[in-house]
């Protein structure tokens, strides 16, 4: 299962009333990559594929892949308006490294 904070759920809604998608959906997925060795890949898509499983967050749809679920399950994704690092924060409890700026980890 993945979460979104209140925060969070409220920036993807922002996110696909501005690009005008009511049918759009968070995919968060876990690509190789960064200085950990893993990075998060978040966009809104409105296609489903074959091995994507779907998750309700505060009315919200959420989609990840069942490849990237073994790296995100148990995932919180908040959201922070700071100016400086500011934007989508990942709280992953199968991280046991993450880089300086949060965006990468290793398992």
């Amino acid at each position: 299962m993945i979460n979104l904070t209140e925060n969070a759920q409220n920036e993807v809604k922002r996110l696909i009333a501005q690009q005008n998608k009511p049918s759009a959906f968070l995919r968060l997925a876990v690509r190789g990559g960064g200085c950990s060795g893993m990075t998060y890949d978040v966009k809104l898509d409105d296609q489903m594929g074959s091995f994507d499983r779907a998750f309700e967050a505060g009315g919200l749809k959420v989609v990840s892949d069942v490849k990237s679920l073994l790296y995100l399950d148990g995932l919180t994704v908040d959201y922070s308006t700071e100016l400086v690092g500011g934007g989508f924060k990942f709280l992953n409890p199968k991280a046991t490294g993450s880089c300086g700026c949060g965006t990468s980890f290793s398992v």
